[in-house]
């Protein structure tokens, strides 16, 4: 049987073992993998709720242009299939963790940026669109969703470059290794300049080029 004195040193090693293992943990970044890991989960959350809320922008707006006589229907069937393709496309927090899984979500949510924005150019060419105010309203709401996906984009961006930087620098690149935390998947550079500024959307028609001088004219 313990003595009291025996069973009081026990508990004083045993805590200052505990102790000692937080400071370790800590020190080797620990701590910090975990803030820097639940910053990145929450900041892709967010990239994701603005995607959604534009994919449900996006039936409202074809349905406003449908009504239109005589809509480019090539441009119409470009964002309705590029929000398929997008949408088809499983965008859980695990997503991040596959490299190739999350470059093709990307592309994917290019295409329909694209697709979008050749929707509301061509818009402009049919006064009834323009003079329909359910059509502006859902193009500011639509903007103003934009806006938002960039925003949400650069933060994620921000907080996965912390989170590799801890990963890949001595001695915490020890802890990660121990712990598996692997190197996340970021944007391509690429993605970076694109998304460093807001999108603009242009509705400023081309200017018409003049029609060539026929022969019989210049004489």
């Amino acid at each position: 049987m313990r003595s009291p004195r025996t069973s009081r040193v026990l508990r004083t090693v045993t805590l200052a073992a505990v102790v000692a293992g937080s400071l370790s943990l800590g020190g080797c970044g620990y701590n910090e993998f975990q803030h820097l890991d639940e910053q990145t989960k929450s900041g892709w959350s967010e990239v994701l709720n603005q995607y959604q809320r534009r994919a449900d922008l996006i039936p409202n707006i074809v349905a406003t242009v449908k009504g239109e006589a005589n809509f480019e229907q090539e441009t119409l069937t470009k964002v309705v299939e590029a929000r398929s393709r997008a949408t088809a496309i499983q965008a859980t927090p695990e997503l991040v963790n596959d490299p190739a899984a999350f470059q093709k979500f990307q592309a994917a949510q290019g295409e329909l940026t694209s697709a979008l924005s050749r929707l509301l150019v061509v818009s402009e060419n049919y006064p009834n669109l323009k003079a329909n105010q359910g059509f502006q309203d859902l193009r500011v709401q639509l903007e103003g969703t934009e806006n938002r996906i960039t925003v949400a984009r650069n933060k994620y961006i921000q907080s996965v470059q912390a989170y590799n930087v801890l990963a890949r620098s001595f001695p915490t690149n020890l802890t990660a290794k121990i712990f598996s935390y692997e190197v996340k998947p970021g944007f391509t550079v690429e993605n970076e300049k694109a998304i460093s500024a807001p999108p603009t959307i242009s509705f400023d028609k081309a200017p018409a080029t003049p029609a060539p001088a026929s022969p019989s004219a210049s004489k």
